[in-house]
């Protein structure tokens, strides 16, 4: 039976390295790309969210299917409302993710203190296991 896998998705390079490492090592799992924003109505110009129609949707879901194209794989996009590590976490246990995929910035000091860490957030958290993709 194949796991389901969670990669949380911005628009970052970190981002983009954890799909790439989840669709090379993780080759037989499917694969969940989530994107949260904060208040769904603004982020998608008030209209609703149309996942396939691309004219709803951020620019860099393109990314997402050409990065899986790369791998002959398909990946289910999903965008939810919330903060990012409290909306990862919910979506994972209301999908019974198996694992979490996810890039980390590498921040550390007074810039981690101030802004906080998603991945360190969604690991600390998380009842099942986090595998971070450093930036580099």
């Amino acid at each position: 039976m194949n796991r389901q896998l969670l990669v949380p998705m911005d628009d970052s390079e970190t981002a983009r390295r954890a799909l790439e490492h989840a669709l090379a090592i993780f080759a037989d799992d499917e694969i969940t790309v989530v994107h949260v924003v904060g208040d769904l109505e603004a982020a998608y110009g008030g209209g609703p969210v149309v996942p396939e129609s691309g004219d709803t949707e951020p620019a860099f879901f393109d990314d997402v299917r050409e990065i899986a194209s790369r791998h002959d794989r398909n990946v289910e996009i999903v965008t939810v409302e919330g903060t990012a590590p409290e909306a990862i976490l919910e979506y994972a246990r209301e999908e019974n993710v198996d694992a979490i995929v996810m890039g980390s910035e590498g921040r550390s000091g007074v810039s981690r203190m101030l802004l906080g860490s998603v991945a360190e957030a969604v690991t600390r958290r998380s009842s099942v296991p986090v595998t971070i993709v450093p930036r580099s």
